[in-house]
C-alpha cells in the first residue's frame, strides 16, 4: 500500500514543539539556538510566537551533513 504524502507537508508551519521532536532535540535547544545562532531558520509570527517548516528543518540537516569527524559542517 502507498501512501499519499500532503503536497504542503514540507512547507506547513508548525510550532516549536513540533519543530524540536521532528529534529530530536529539546525546546530549549531550538530557543538558544534562536537566541545565539546557528539553528535552523525560523518565522517570527509575533513577539512570542515563533514557527519553523520542515523545509527549512530540512535543509539545516542537509548542511550539517559531514563524511568524517575531521570535516566541518558548510
Amino acid at each position: 500500500m502507498q501512501t499519499q504524502l500532503d503536497p504542503d507537508y514540507y512547507d506547513r508551519l508548525i510550532d516549536e514543539k513540533d519543530a524540536a521532536s521532528y529534529l530530536c532535540y529539546s525546546v530549549r535547544a531550538l530557543q538558544n539556538w534562536r537566541v545565539r545562532g546557528g539553528g535552523p531558520l525560523f518565522i517570527k509570527v509575533s513577539g512570542r510566537s515563533v514557527r519553523y517548516t520542515r523545509r527549512d528543518l530540512q535543509d539545516w540537516i542537509s548542511a550539517k551533513r559531514v563524511a568524517n569527524t575531521t570535516s566541518a559542517p558548510s
